[in-house]
């Protein structure tokens, strides 16, 4: 039998902890070969521990991320090899390496050759923007969509499903009163959207101890280290949950709606949830 297979595609280090942590935990312990590619090592990332000086942040961000993998109980990453864009005044304009500055058709080539080595049955991505509009985040959303149209030629029949990360109206509400300035009806979704709920409950220790091994990420200065206990609460049932997801691509009918997981419907699979 075909080895039930999840390829997760993100941009940096702690992108998979905040929003697949326990989704990945989930399948992992169901016998599923869980495969996170991340593109960049988060070189132009903000270190929020006061006083912490690292001499190479992205050798730095690299052990974290496989820090994080351990605590989720899948496998060591796979880097695609770009470099962190940045944001604001560490914007990387001139990098040509930086994620914003590469073809997202390149971005593609590699994807494509990755899919066709670990032939996922389900992929994972960014929605449509990025979570909160992250440059690079954006790019990854546009190479993963494009790699999983282009391998359907694969043996197999490549990807039988593609989803996006699903950001409800409701969460996109709290994230801008934590200091992300979104507009909820252009950054979040409506429920009907919402095509996979997963509860994630059961894993919250993995998610937390996922998100505390990005420690250059969720200091003391980072936006959650600086929440009040209220906010930091309301963060937590946020984060450890549930998990939604959102209908990206589908080879196959969908028997019914919302599945009741990221495989229901696939052939063989019946035993995933």
């Amino acid at each position: 039998m075909t080895t039930p297979t999840l390829l997760a595609v993100f941009a940096h280090p702690d992108d998979e902890a905040f929003s697949v942590g326990g989704t990945l935990t989930h399948y992992a312990r169901q016998g599923v070969k869980v495969v996170l590619a991340c593109a960049t090592r988060g070189e132009a990332g903000k270190i929020t521990v006061p006083g912490m000086t690292v001499d190479d942040l992205g050798a730095q961000r690299e052990q974290e991320l496989r820090e994080a993998c351990e605590a989720l109980e899948i496998g060591p990453p796979v880097f695609l090899d770009y470099h962190d864009s940045g944001r604001y005044e560490r914007t990387r304009h001139s990098d040509p390496r930086a994620l914003m500055n590469v073809n997202p058709l390149d971005v593609e080539v590699g994807l494509r050759a990755l899919i066709a080595e670990v032939a996922p049955q389900v992929m994972v991505t960014f929605d449509p923007h990025g979570g909160y509009g992250h440059i690079d985040h954006l790019q990854i959303h546009r190479a993963a969509t494009a790699a999983f149209f282009s391998t359907g030629h694969l043996p197999g029949g490549g990807p039988q499903r593609l989803y996006y990360t699903a950001l409800t109206t409701q969460a996109a509400q709290g994230l801008s009163r934590m200091g992300e300035n979104l507009d909820p009806l252009v950054y979040g979704v409506s429920e009907e959207t919402v095509a996979v709920k997963i509860d994630v409950a059961a894993y919250a220790d993995n998610k937390r101890a996922a998100l505390k091994a990005h420690g250059t990420q969720t200091g003391e200065q980072s936006v959650m280290g600086k929440m009040s206990p209220e906010e930091r609460a309301t963060m937590e049932a946020m984060l450890l949950g549930a998990e939604r997801f959102s209908i990206g691509g589908t080879r196959t009918a969908l028997g019914s709606y919302p599945l009741r997981g990221l495989f229901d419907g696939l052939a063989g699979f019946e035993h995933l949830n």
